[in-house]
């Protein structure tokens, strides 16, 4: 695939031989990946997505930076109806036109897959959240409620921390090395949960989905312009809107969080005390999402 770092390796599968004792050498295996189908948007890119659920409402749920569909599904576990996964471009199996992207782009595609799918709800993730603002700025009217998690700063400046956790994860797939990937990975993961079954589950399907799908340089190039030029257009959104922070998160600055529920009419604010909330806080964390987009 043009643009993508990272092909598998010849045998097919991840080289997970490590020296020390933090590799996914043991464990529970994780469970198989549900069937997932590539949709062709109006805009001519071609996206993952996964369905689930049945009924109404529809919830469209967008990952973040060098996220998956099988780490955003968490978040839909209690919610009502269909609820729908996909893949940005560069993410997964989908496309990877060519550069440079912006969040504009982004936003065409999240709405692609909810006009395909009749979603009147969103969830975004960091990056993913960041579209959906881009998406509300635009057409302030598309959905009923949204859903901003731990969202990504809008002005084009992202934190440090944000900038060296893309690099070393590129560097990591491009080495197409397993055990560079894990060591990439595991730094995302909190200290209680390394040296866990958990944590090697996790470890050892983030390892494979990327060398099995790569992930492409070209998300380097969305940052140098806003993902919304104007911040006071997110003032026009009449729908219902719940973001999510957490203290102590370099990667996503509690600042924005608040200062972006003061700039939606209709939003609540909920601020988790430490990072890495859907290891230490996932029931909590899973209940608030469906109790807001059920009610």
């Amino acid at each position: 695939m043009r643009g993508r770092f990272g092909p598998p390796p010849p045998d097919g599968g991840p080289r997970l031989q490590r020296m020390d004792r933090t590799g996914p050498r043991t464990g529970r295996p994780t469970l198989p990946v549900p069937a997932t189908e590539v949709v062709l948007l109006p805009s001519g890119v071609r996206v993952e997505q996964l369905v689930t659920g049945t009924g109404e409402p529809v919830t469209v749920f967008a990952h973040g930076l060098a996220g998956d569909i099988a780490g955003t599904r968490p978040l839909g576990s209690g919610v009502a109806g269909r609820r729908v996964f996909f893949h940005f471009r560069g993410h997964g199996r989908s496309d990877v036109p060519p550069g440079p992207w912006s969040f504009g782009d982004l936003a065409a595609e999240l709405r692609g897959v909810a006009d395909r799918s009749g979603a009147t709800r969103a969830v975004g993730v960091s990056m993913g959240a960041a579209a959906l603002c881009r998406l509300l700025a635009e057409t302030p009217d598309r959905f009923e409620r949204v859903v901003f998690y731990l969202p990504a700063v809008v002005d084009g400046h992202r934190p440090e921390s944000s900038v060296e956790r893309l690099a070393r994860l590129l560097a990591s797939v491009e080495s197409g090395e397993a055990a560079m990937i894990a060591d990439a990975v595991e730094q995302e993961l909190p200290p209680s949960v390394r040296n866990t079954p958990a944590g090697w589950s996790f470890l050892r399907q983030r390892v494979e989905q990327l060398q099995r799908d790569g992930l492409a340089p070209e998300l380097e190039s969305l940052w140098p312009e806003p993902a919304v030029p104007d911040e006071r257009l997110l003032r026009a959104f009449r729908g219902r809107a719940l973001v999510i922070g957490c203290r102590g998160d370099d990667v996503h600055p509690l600042a924005w969080a608040e200062r972006l529920a003061g700039l939606l009419p209709n939003a609540g604010l909920e601020v988790f005390d430490r990072p890495s909330v859907l290891w230490n806080n996932r029931r909590e964390l899973r209940d608030r999402i469906s109790t807001f987009l059920n009610g």
